[in-house]
């Protein structure tokens, strides 16, 4: 499913990238060439994790949360790199199932749509214009089934809300991303065995292998689409 040519000289960043499926999916990213960035909010951890991966990865501070930290990172990565090839918007938190939307913690909805919705809007923003470098740019905001519309029922208000919504947003990047050859979808890679989603899942790297897939489709594949395993999914 992967395109598995060498991209090697390609930059790529991956947003809550120290474990889970974001700690995968970089791994995967680095096999198949590609200088990796994870997004970390704390750097001691990131190049731990980095330390565990081959090929070319490091850590960036990166916490979406942070109104300000992905404006910092988007030139970072200009003054080093100058480019960047691939953004894998991961970084997600409060899968909360047992929630109920009439009994709301309001906390809980807020820390999920200011990290899963304005933190992964920020850091779209903040590096479109280098995604738009190469012509050839790619954008993967990892979602949820849990945010279709189709098949959404009770629990999970928090989380299944705000990836609805970043499902709105990835149709609004692809139309303006367009023209800057960027093609930009919503991934939902399954339940995975993860801290977030507990045992008994999928194993992370088949979860991953979307996302790459995403990340790694020639110029003329999908935008504006929701997948998984590279199977449309309904909105």
């Amino acid at each position: 499913m992967t395109n598995t040519k060498n991209h090697s000289g390609k930059m790529a960043l991956v947003t809550g990238g120290n474990r889970g499926i974001g700690l995968e999916t970089a791994r995967q990213l680095a096999e198949l060439g590609f200088t990796v960035l994870i997004g970390v909010r704390d750097l001691a951890k990131g190049e731990a994790a980095a330390s565990k991966l081959g090929g070319k990865v490091e850590p960036i501070a990166l916490d979406v949360a942070t109104p300000d930290a992905a404006a910092r990172a988007a030139a970072e990565v200009e003054r080093r790199f100058g480019r960047l090839d691939i953004l894998v918007n991961n970084a997600a938190i409060h899968y909360d199932p047992s929630a109920r939307a009439l009994r709301p913690d309001w906390s809980v909805i807020r820390e999920a749509f200011e990290t899963n919705v304005f933190g992964a809007w920020r850091v779209a923003a903040a590096f479109a214009p280098l995604l738009g470098v190469s012509g050839h740019g790619r954008l993967v905001n990892v979602s949820s089934e849990g945010g279709s519309l189709a098949s959404m029922g009770a629990g999970a208000p928090a989380y299944s809300t705000s990836k609805a919504t970043l499902n709105a947003l990835t149709r609004i990047l692809a139309a303006e991303l367009r023209g800057a050859g960027v093609l930009v979808n919503a991934i939902c890679p399954g339940w995975v065995a993860t801290d977030m989603g507990g045992p008994g899942g999928r194993p992370v790297a088949q979860g991953a292998a979307g996302i790459v897939w995403a990340a790694t489709l020639p110029d003329d594949g999908p935008t504006g689409g929701f997948f998984r395993d590279g199977k449309r999914l309904p909105w």
